[in-house]
């Protein structure tokens, strides 16, 4: 465990839920009046996605960030995964944090999460509110994505994970996050060799085919899940770095058209995770965009 994961580590704890041990951090923050900000990370990484703008996100009130079973530092347990499952992981988080309104913030596949969240609050089934969100860089209109040669290969592989000693190494974790990222991008190597032992920290890459079983469902329910995303009535800020190569910016755009009330702030020459990218720009957006939710 390198010295960062270490302090990472350090900074949160392990909770009990029905789907294993899972890694939170806890942030009180310094805001106030607000309510607190649930963190939602994406495939393949976990919540250190979030580390460098952990500071700028405290400023508007408690932060909560984890990591997915199967993800990160929470437990990796050989079976089946389900983005169904991974929302009653977050219901039950809810309930154990005491979290009763929340602003989601979601990226990647927690873009996904959130939307089974808000499908099943206008269901009148969720256990928590959700007064406001901030969507990042995620496949939300799958039919637009432009899935890496790595993930093709990875979701035409059985449902089971791979055997001993195989799987993409750290290393080859490091290239392949590279690749999502804007061209030139400099200044990250430190944290993608992070994310990338995350990945493999307890065999975790050997259950990348069993993961990305979340790209099937994200087919088989869009109407479900986007259609909560566009739906929900809290108010919705979209802040997007316009040059991932995977999901690519035209899908902020059909979001806006989707919901003209909803704020888009288009990050130029950022890839798939510009909180990684540009720490300091991505946290001067997110802020704006709280603003923007708190006036709404």
């Amino acid at each position: 465990m390198n010295s960062a994961m270490a302090e990472w580590e350090r900074r949160g704890r392990r909770v009990a839920t029905p789907a294993g041990n899972v890694f939170v951090i806890d942030e009180p923050g310094r805001g106030s009046g607000r309510d607190p900000i649930l963190v939602l990370h994406g495939f393949p990484t976990c919540s250190y996605d979030w580390a460098p703008v952990l500071e700028s996100l405290a400023s508007h009130g408690r932060v909560v960030l984890f990591d997915f079973p199967g993800y990160g530092l929470s437990d990796k347990p050989d079976r089946a995964y389900s983005l169904f499952d991974q929302a009653d992981v977050v219901e039950a988080l809810a309930a154990e944090l005491g979290l009763t309104s929340v602003v989601l913030v979601t990226h990647d596949m927690g873009d996904s999460v959130g939307g089974e969240l808000l499908a099943r609050d206008l269901d009148a089934k969720l256990e928590f509110s959700v007064s406001g969100r901030v969507l990042t860089n995620g496949s939300i209109y799958l039919g637009l994505a432009q899935l890496t040669d790595g993930q093709k290969i990875l979701e035409a592989l059985p449902d089971e994970s791979l055997p001993e000693d195989s799987g993409i190494d750290a290393a080859g974790m490091v290239t392949a996050l590279r690749a999502t990222l804007a061209p030139g991008a400099t200044g990250v190597d430190a944290e993608l060799e992070t994310l990338a032992e995350m990945v493999v920290l307890g065999g975790g890459n050997r259950l990348l085919p069993r993961l990305i079983r979340y790209l099937s469902e994200r087919r088989e329910h869009e109407t479900r899940w986007t259609g909560a995303i566009e739906s929900h009535p809290s108010p919705l800020a979209i802040v997007w770095g316009e040059l991932d190569p995977i999901a690519v910016v035209a899908m902020a755009e059909r979001l806006h058209a989707a919901r003209p009330d909803a704020r888009l702030t288009r990050l130029d020459g950022l890839g798939h995770y510009p909180m990684l990218e540009d720490p300091a720009r991505f946290g001067a957006a997110i802020s704006d965009a709280f603003e923007f939710l708190a006036n709404s």
